[in-house]
């Protein structure tokens, strides 16, 4: 099996949150790659990238987080996918979240993302998106309603379900270039483009074949960089639940802004579901993402929904206080208890 060398790929990291940007990207440089840029949000990236519009293809990867604003990841994978203004439109693109529900992940998929990673992360689920993008790339296919990696993933030999494809080489235009992407203009109109996967030569050098890895120091490295991030997580979450506390009395003083508010404690729940379980602490993840859950659109914004607000900040605090790393045995199981009671407390009255 060959050993990869990322020393000569450039790869681009989108995502609001500094403290993760950050460890993202030192990790990044862990596994060497040659080249780490990094923006804050879409809009930084589109214009970066538009800087790229006459060199040589832009990037060799594109990691981007979901959530961000004013543009989010889907809006700028839109834009790599579409815009005449794109250095490459077929540059892989990685999407990172904490919110890996069912729409957003076909969201992506139907904008043509080519892999899609959970937060929480680790240098070893970042290390197997990569090698699926090096040593199993997908055809690219152009329709009047999308353009981006195939979306049917190659099945096995025997395959019987009922989403196969459809359509045969002598029903599509193959294509082997990319130098002129064209929109379909009827319907049946097809393109699969079929291009030589120079990121793996790259990678691996002419004429590889097969698969491949990197050295497993690098791995290791990486993952030890990541647990010594764990060391600033404390610090952070405890940041987070702090403007969290303070979203949540306000909602308690002023219930004419409630709806506001609790928009703004749906964001920084989500911030901390992606986080917690990437530097050791599960039990954040899992009550930041019972809160997201409670505060997402459409929730109801009464006196107790502030106070079940409240009970997962009160958990989450415990958490930190009594720094329950992993699943916190028979403590992790008491905190689960009392917020389920505290839950069930509240909206028994409603």
């Amino acid at each position: 099996m060959a050993i990869y060398d990322l020393e000569r790929c450039s790869i681009f990291l989108v995502e609001d949150n500094s403290y993760v940007r950050n460890i993202l990207a030192d990790m990044l440089r862990y596994l060497k790659f040659g080249t780490v840029t990094t923006a804050e949000d879409g809009a930084d990236a589109i214009e970066y990238l538009k800087t790229l519009r006459h060199t040589a293809g832009g990037f060799d990867f594109i990691v981007s987080d979901l959530v961000m604003s004013p543009i989010n990841g889907l809006l700028l994978l839109r834009w790599v996918r579409t815009s005449k203004e794109s250095p490459n439109r077929f540059m892989p693109f990685i999407m990172l979240s904490g919110a890996a529900d069912a729409e957003y992940v076909n969201a992506a998929r139907d904008l043509g993302v080519t892999e899609f990673l959970a937060k929480p992360f680790s240098a070893t689920s970042v290390y197997r998106k990569m090698l699926e993008v090096i040593d199993r790339p997908r055809q690219f296919v152009t329709t009047q309603s999308y353009f981006g990696p195939d979306r049917r993933r190659k099945r096995q030999t025997g395959y019987g379900g009922t989403d196969r494809r459809t359509n045969s080489d002598a029903d599509v235009t193959v294509v082997y270039s990319a130098d002129k992407v064209v929109k379909a203009t009827k319907p049946t109109d097809v393109w699969y483009f079929r291009l030589q996967n120079a990121l793996k030569e790259k990678v691996g050098g002419l004429g590889a074949t097969g698969g491949g890895e990197l050295p497993v120091q690098l791995l290791a490295d990486a993952e030890k960089q990541l647990e010594r991030a764990a060391l600033d997580f404390i610090d952070w979450a405890a940041n987070h639940i702090a403007q969290l506390a303070r979203a949540c009395k306000d909602a308690q003083e002023e219930p004419p802004r409630r709806a506001k508010l609790f928009e703004e404690i749906n964001l920084l729940a989500h911030e901390l579901r992606g986080q917690g379980g990437t530097f050791g602490y599960p039990l954040i993840s899992s009550f930041a993402k019972m809160l997201y859950d409670c505060t997402g659109e459409g929730c109801r914004t009464e006196d107790n929904d502030v106070e079940v607000v409240k009970a997962h900040i009160d958990s989450m605090r415990a958490v930190l206080r009594e720094k329950v790393a992993g699943d916190g045995g028979d403590v992790g199981r008491a905190l689960h208890a009392a917020l389920k009671q505290a839950i069930e407390r509240h909206t028994a009255v409603q």
